[in-house]
């Protein structure tokens, strides 16, 4: 058996992706999580884990020391400490990797505002930050950057001044090195009519007593963005906040957070899984986790 010095974080990681998620949900096993066990070097017997959903979260406590910190151990952290811990799934939504121009947000909490959170673990460079910050502060009244210690400095540096820096700390706990500004005034309604899709913008029209204009199917893109151009940003924001929060409520699935393991709360919010998978999901996971070797 592989010592912890032999394990494959790679392999670890992508116990985590949407890839296997699918499987688990929609068939109740993982090829593909079978082989990136193998691949990975984690043990796989009774002591160390008994059943799938152990693996997980003898993954997840893999990816969280400091040396392994992975993108998803950061998503993990805001989905607790931020969205199941300041708000709930009553009150809040949340939207990963969400379209912004030419970047893609990583997460996005909707509450009573927009707030945005770029991660940037300790793998990463901050090449790109300036770019993506400023493209988020057109859709989203708060901005955050959540990084490792490595990029502390240089994220406050890097970043305006409403721009709020976040510093994930062992134990897994946020820290705020300083604290983001809400400026809904900030924002673009033209930016915000590119970041959603045609319907919401349409629901975000109608919200101001504005029809939507009979024209082909071909001109309908351009007639709706040249009315919502005209919405003032910050009731543009404020719309699309409460917009996004209805077509992306996450509430019904409070009920299988109680099912799963803790590692996995952040995809399962994220992945927009079928009421009829749940249960096809949890059996998965409660399988012995010898038996996931077999997948394959």
């Amino acid at each position: 058996m592989k010592t912890k010095e032999h394990i494959e974080t790679s392999a670890v990681a992508r116990f985590f992706s949407a890839s296997v998620f699918k499987e688990l949900s929609k068939s109740g096993r993982s090829p593909l999580l079978a082989r990136l066990i193998r691949e990975s070097g984690l043990p796989v017997d009774a002591l160390a884990c008994e059943r799938v959903g152990d693996l997980f979260e003898r993954a997840f406590q893999h990816l969280r020391l400091k040396s392994n910190r992975h993108e998803y151990v950061y998503k993990s952290a805001i989905t607790h400490k931020v969205l199941l811990g300041t708000h709930s799934l009553n009150t809040a939504s949340m939207v990963t990797e969400f379209r912004v121009g030419s970047c893609k947000a990583d997460v996005v909490i909707l509450n009573g505002t927009g707030t945005v959170y770029e991660i940037k673990s300790e793998r990463d460079t901050l090449s790109r930050l300036s770019d993506q910050v400023d493209a988020y502060r057109t859709v989203f009244a708060s901005v955050n950057v959540i990084v490792g210690e490595n990029h502390a400095e240089e994220a406050l540096s890097k970043t305006p001044e409403d721009v709020g820096i976040m510093l994930l700390c062992p134990r897994h706990r946020i820290s705020t090195l300083r604290e983001a500004r809400d400026l809904p005034q900030r924002t673009s309604s033209g930016a915000i009519f590119d970041s959603i899709n045609l319907t919401e913008a349409q629901q975000i029209l109608s919200s101001a007593g504005i029809d939507a204009p009979d024209v082909p199917n071909t001109m309908r893109y351009t007639a709706l963005r040249e009315l919502f151009v005209q919405l003032p940003s910050e009731y543009a924001h404020r719309e699309m906040v409460r917009t996004l929060k209805r077509t992306r409520n996450l509430q019904p699935l409070q009920s299988l957070l109680d099912d799963i393991p803790p590692s996995l709360y952040s995809i399962s919010l994220t992945s927009r899984l079928r009421q009829k998978d749940h249960g096809r999901l949890v059996a998965a996971l409660q399988a012995p986790a010898v038996d996931a070797l077999g997948w394959g």
